[in-house]
């Protein structure tokens, strides 16, 4: 499917903050990023699927994302945004959860989608400028980064 220029779309994704001994998982967006600028560090997550729930498309993303299993997800939080990209004016709706994993080790990056990295970040020295916006607004507000 082509995109004219001023295009608009809708997306609601899921999105997992993982916290583990002071460190943040965060994937890097890929060339092939959407929404948000390639390069940046962004949260694992999503778009929902038509007739997906939100916890199955967390499970689903970080799996594709990052190699890892989810033990339990809490949802706390949600924003919106509007960006434009590759042509496409952007909604999109993020719902952002607390995520447990049922283990931490062993992260593997996703080959060919939308993310090219996966690894964790130290919080203190967590540079904002580095994140997408919704990793910053879900660092400020689960985190108080």
């Amino acid at each position: 499917m082509t995109t004219g220029p001023g295009e608009h779309r809708s997306r609601v994704s899921a999105y997992g903050i993982a916290v583990d001994d002071g460190r943040l998982l965060v994937v890097r967006l890929a060339d092939s990023s959407p929404i948000f600028e390639p390069g940046l560090w962004h949260l694992p997550g999503g778009g929902i699927d038509p007739g997906e729930q939100p916890a199955d498309t967390l499970a689903r993303e970080f799996a594709e994302e990052t190699g890892l299993t989810l033990s339990a997800a809490e949802l706390v939080d949600a924003r919106s945004y509007s960006a434009h990209r590759l042509g496409v004016n952007w909604q999109l709706v993020a719902l952002f959860y607390r995520v447990s994993l049922s283990s931490t080790t062993g992260i593997v990056s996703e080959a060919d989608g939308t993310t090219d990295a996966a690894t964790w970040l130290p919080l203190d020295g967590l540079r904002v400028a580095t994140l997408s916006p919704a990793a910053r607004d879900a660092v400020a507000t689960i985190i108080g980064a």
